[in-house]
């Protein structure tokens, strides 16, 4: 049994800035705390993403605490440079991430600890910063018929780049940023590209700034307060009209057409509307909460998510929740890893270690 302090969970922008401010704040890690992270190498989920999402490309990437992010070529897969600058950013403050190391349960411990039970071994810890992301959890609808669907199936968190669409007649489901992005990439190589859509997208211009995102983040921060699963900030921000839709909007690319009724063996179909024959269906239809690993605990609410005050889930104050719904962002995980970290601190120095006792 390995006894800490502080256990986080996951090394992407969360996890870091966690990491980042319990060593800041005197805790060392091996000593006190350690960062467990399942992914083979520094990155986060940016490690995963497609080779033709480049830095250029990314929407508001903000530098981790304590370092700036400078330099970068816009040119290069955003996999590449966020990879290394995360490798550099662990390195310099000396974090020593353990990975790859999964973890599959959180359970109540014996004198107050949390039990954090990994392909490592179990820590008992008097505190938990789960900075699981949502990477993990690609949402997959249900459509009648999907699984006589001859074609080839995928999900975002599979896309290969558009290279391998040339010449096939794809339909992309999915009204977010990567919908979007696939859909205009794919469309300069396929045979015929469909876009489909649950919701009429919403399309915002004019400037975004710190009201406009604060707004944005609260809409979120209400559906975690009611114990509802979170919805993603782009969900009530809306797209950004930039050049590039508006030229895939007057080339055609962008005709959204509303949910089918079911997949045939073929393609999709519509009650009032017809059908289209496809060779692949992508679903960019986005990613849940990945906490799992957080059920023995029953910190979810009958809504379907966790509530939380801050970071911290309300009904365990040893567990905090940051990369979660209104901190999903890059800045908002800089901002939640902070706030966890000083209301832990406060955690520690209230609570007496009856371990070291």
């Amino acid at each position: 049994m390995n006894y800490l302090d502080v256990v986080v969970i996951g090394a992407g922008q969360a996890g870091l800035s966690a990491a980042y401010h319990l060593r800041r704040g005197g805790l060392e890690p091996g000593r006190d705390f350690v960062v467990l992270d399942h992914a083979p190498r520094p990155g986060g989920a940016w490690q995963f993403r497609w080779p033709s999402l480049t830095y250029g490309k990314v929407h508001g990437m903000h530098a981790l605490p304590g370092m700036e992010l400078t330099g970068a070529d816009e040119g290069r897969p955003s996999s590449e440079v966020i990879g290394a600058y995360f490798a550099r950013y662990e390195e310099r403050f000396g974090l020593r991430v353990h990975r790859p190391v999964d973890v599959g349960a959180v359970r109540e411990g014996e004198g107050g600890r949390l039990l954090v039970e990994s392909s490592e071994g179990t820590y008992a810890t008097r505190a938990l910063i789960n900075a699981t992301g949502t990477w993990d959890r690609p949402f997959w609808p249900r459509y009648p018929g999907q699984e006589t669907f001859r074609g080839r199936q995928l999900h975002t968190a599979d896309y290969p780049g558009p290279a391998e669409f040339a010449g096939q007649r794809v339909i992309v489901v999915g009204g977010g940023a990567s919908g979007t992005q696939h859909l205009m990439e794919i469309a300069e190589v396929a045979a015929d590209t469909t876009w489909v859509t649950r919701r009429e997208p919403v399309w915002r211009e004019g400037p975004f700034g710190e009201a406009e995102g604060r707004a944005a983040v609260a809409l979120v921060e209400e559906r975690v307060r009611r114990g509802l699963p979170p919805q993603s900030v782009v969900s009530v921000t809306g797209l950004p009209l930039n050049d590039a839709i508006r030229r895939a909007r007057e080339r055609g690319i962008l005709d959204r057409l509303p949910m089918f009724d079911r997949i045939t063996p073929t393609g999709v179909a519509w009650d009032d509307r017809g059908a289209v024959d496809a060779d692949v269906i992508l679903w960019a239809t986005g990613f849940r909460a990945a906490i799992d690993h957080l059920a023995p605990l029953r910190l979810r609410e009958p809504g379907g998510g966790i509530r939380v005050d801050g970071t911290r889930a309300e009904r365990d104050e040893r567990v905090h929740l940051v990369g979660y719904g209104p901190s999903a962002s890059t800045i908002g995980a800089n901002r939640a890893g902070r706030v966890a970290v000083r209301d832990i601190s406060r955690l520690l120095e209230r609570e007496p270690d009856p371990v070291a006792a």
